[in-house]
Order: structure tokens, then C-alpha cells, then sequence
């Protein structure tokens, strides 16, 4: 659960009531509750700072803790390459030779296989986010083998998250390296269209159904950010997109290439909606941290913009410790096998964030709107309850 004041500036003062309305029995009571009432505004006012100057004392303290941690490892990078690698290809032939016996089977471990595609792209992460290893020649060479495996293009996409780091929460650029979401006053001022229209692509089949799959199969294979640093990265993707056409073409020429893209794209797209997934509950949860430009703040954006999912370590260990994701945003530095001792060793922290469990987690696909009054994400069942009733302003 998260600890911050939710008290706007001033959010309680005479500007909020209507003095005319109340019947105040002589003006001296009027004068008295409004001194009241700027008396509780102003201490709310000074204990939020407080907060604010604790908090960023904290998280001072954090990141002198958390550098120990970001020393790189070339025996931990080791074991984990062969840890992923190997398994999933294993599967990936004994799928293949399966197939004439039992669909459902390779279906089955495909599901196992996709969270070792999972490790993989937590690898290829890593790599883009200079953690993985000390050397630069062995990151991109280790980075660009992942991306074949995992469709997912090593240099545009770090290209990407890096942008996503560096403006979580953001709303002017929120479309960048993050899932689209209108605000409650974007929403309201939507056509009847436009707001049927996003109603579909914020629904579950939608957004973690068809979302993943053009994600993998056109979102990453075109140049669609159209700012300058992005456009000088067109050969690079390209070249990405040729070795892996030209990889899975090869695997067709050699091997029978219906089972071939079955196995291949049934792992994928498992792998795909994971991923999803797993990047909708770290940024869509109910107390995250949206905001324009102007009160944006980084520090705010990194532990409380992003969650912390609590899931049974044995799928920690599947997916990198990625659901350890308040402190990969705080130190992007630190490779995902230390991430586990870097929450372990300043547990504080985490009540600054929030913490979801899995069965928790399910609750958070009926979040679709950021209210910027609560700072909270709300239900389409609360939009139209705030709508019944008045009491969304556009202006």
C-alpha cells in the first residue's frame, strides 16, 4: 500500500464551500469556521511537504544502497544464458517431434516455453539497459541473438524503454513505450464513437488478446515514433527484421514449415501476452503516478508509478525478477539477478509503492481511466457514476 497524503494544495479551504448556503447564526461564527478551515488547509499543506522531504531523504538513502548492486556478473550472465537457452530449445524440438502425437501437448509446452522466451527477452532487457555484463561488445552481441529469438528488436526497442524510464507517467508522452490511457477528462470529451472505440481497445480480449499480437508482429517491425532519435534507427531495425524472417524462412526450408510456424508462433504469442501483461500490472495499477510535465517528477514516477507484484518465486525466476519493477525503475543499472537482493536489503521501501499479489493483480484489467482528481485509476463503471452525477469538469 502506498503512504503519501492524498491532499492536493489546499484541496480543504473556503474556495471549496459555500458560505452563502450555510446558515451561520451571526458572522463572527462565519469568520471562526473559515479561520478553521484555513488552519486545517495549512497544516495539511505542511505535513505533505514533510512527506515530500522524508521521502526524497529515503529514497537518497535507497540508491546509495541499491549501487552496491549494480556490478554486473559474468558467471551469473553465464548460467543464466544457459538456463534459458537450453530449455527452451530443448522444448522447442521436442514440440516439433510432437506434433503428429498430441496438438494438445504442444500447446501445453508452449506455455512452459513462452517463460523461457520470457528469460530470454529479460536478458536482451538487460543488454539494452547496459546491466547484463561489463562488456559492451558482449551485450550487443547477446542482446541481438535474444531479439531473433524473442521478435522483439534489440536496439529500437531499448531505444524505447529507455524513453519509458525516463517519462513513466508522463501523459504528454504516455504513447511512447507504454499502454495508451485517456484520462477521465480526455474520455468525456470523446465522440460516442471514439469512446466505443476505446472501450474496445482497453477490453481484455482486446488488450491482452489482439494488443500482443500486433505487438510482436507489426508494432516492432515498423518505425512508428516519429522523433528524430528514433528515425536514425530505421537500418537497424530492418536489418533486425531481416535476420528474423530470415531465420524462421531457413527453419521452414529445412523442417516442416507448418510445424514449424505453429511451434514457433504459438510460443511467441503465449511469450507476447505475458509480457503484456506483466507491463500492464506494473504501470496500470489503482494508486500509480500519472501527471503532465510540469508537476512531473521522476523520483515519484519510479517507486510510485510502478508496482510491485508479488508472485511465488518460482515465477520470479521465469520472468528475471521484473515484477521487482519499483526498484528496476529506481536503478535501471542493476541486472535482474540482483534484484531479489537489492528488495531484500531495503524492505522499507517497499511502502512507498504498491504491492499487488497475483489474485489482486486480476482486478486491475477493469482499470481504463486516470482520474487526475483522485490520482487514481477508476473503472468505466465509476466514469459514468462520476458523469450520472455532475461531477466531471472539462474546463
Amino acid at each position: 500500500m502506498t503512504h503519501f497524503t492524498k491532499f492536493n494544495l489546499f484541496t480543504v479551504s473556503s474556495k471549496n464551500i459555500d458560505f452563502a448556503k450555510l446558515n451561520f447564526k451571526s458572522p463572527a461564527l462565519k469568520v471562526a469556521s473559515q479561520s478553521i478551515i484555513f488552519i486545517f488547509a495549512f497544516i495539511l499543506q505542511f505535513r505533505m511537504e514533510l512527506e515530500k522531504l522524508e521521502f526524497r531523504d529515503k529514497i537518497q538513502s535507497a540508491l546509495k544502497t541499491l549501487k552496491q548492486f549494480q556490478n554486473p556478473s559474468y558467471g551469473k550472465a553465464i548460467i543464466q544464458l544457459v538456463n534459458s537457452f537450453g530449455p527452451y530449445i530443448v522444448l522447442w524440438i521436442l514440440m516439433y517431434n510432437l506434433w503428429e502425437y498430441s496438438k494438445l501437448a504442444v500447446f501445453l509446452l508452449g506455455i512452459l516455453n513462452a517463460f523461457f522466451l520470457v528469460r530470454i527477452f529479460i536478458i536482451q532487457h538487460d543488454c539494452g539497459h547496459n546491466s547484463f555484463v561489463r562488456s559492451r561488445y558482449m551485450r550487443d552481441i547477446v542482446g541481438y541473438v535474444c531479439s531473433v529469438f524473442s521478435a522483439i528488436p534489440y536496439r529500437y526497442w531499448a531505444q524505447s524503454h529507455h524513453f519509458h524510464h525516463n517519462h513513466n507517467g508522463m501523459l504528454e508522452v504516455r504513447d511512447i513505450g507504454d499502454l495508451d490511457t485517456l484520462t477521465v477528462k480526455e474520455y468525456a470529451a470523446l465522440s460516442r464513437i471514439k469512446r466505443f472505440w476505446y472501450r474496445v481497445y482497453r477490453s481484455p480480449f482486446v488488450m491482452f488478446g489482439i494488443i500482443p499480437i500486433y505487438y510482436v508482429l507489426i508494432h516492432n517491425r515498423l518505425i512508428l515514433i516519429k522523433m528524430p532519435e528514433f528515425k536514425k534507427l530505421k537500418w537497424n531495425l530492418t536489418l533486425n527484421n531481416i535476420l528474423l524472417i530470415g531465420g524462421i524462412g531457413l527453419l521452414c526450408i529445412l523442417l516442416d514449415w507448418k510445424k514449424v510456424l505453429f511451434v514457433h508462433f504459438i510460443t511467441l504469442f503465449i511469450f507476447a501476452i505475458v509480457a503484456i501483461w506483466f507491463f500492464y500490472i506494473q504501470h496500470q495499477h489503482e494508486k500509480g503516478y500519472k501527471h503532465w510535465r510540469e508537476k512531473w517528477e521522476f523520483i515519484y514516477a519510479a517507486v510510485k508509478g510502478s508496482s510491485y507484484y508479488k508472485l511465488p518465486g518460482i515465477f520470479n525466476w521465469f520472468t528475471g525478477n521484473i515484477a521487482i519493477h519499483h526498484i528496476h525503475h529506481l536503478n535501471p543499472a542493476i541486472p535482474n539477478y540482483n534484484l531479489k537482493k537489492s528488495v531484500e536489503a531495503i524492505p522499507w521501501l517497499n511502502k512507498y509503492t504498491t504491492e499487488i499479489t497475483f489474485w489482486e493483480s486480476l482486478k486491475l484489467a477493469t482499470h481504463k481511466l486516470w482520474d487526475e482528481h483522485s490520482q487514481r485509476m477508476i473503472t468505466f463503471r465509476e466514469y459514468y457514476q462520476l458523469e450520472k452525477s455532475g461531477k466531471i469538469n472539462l474546463a
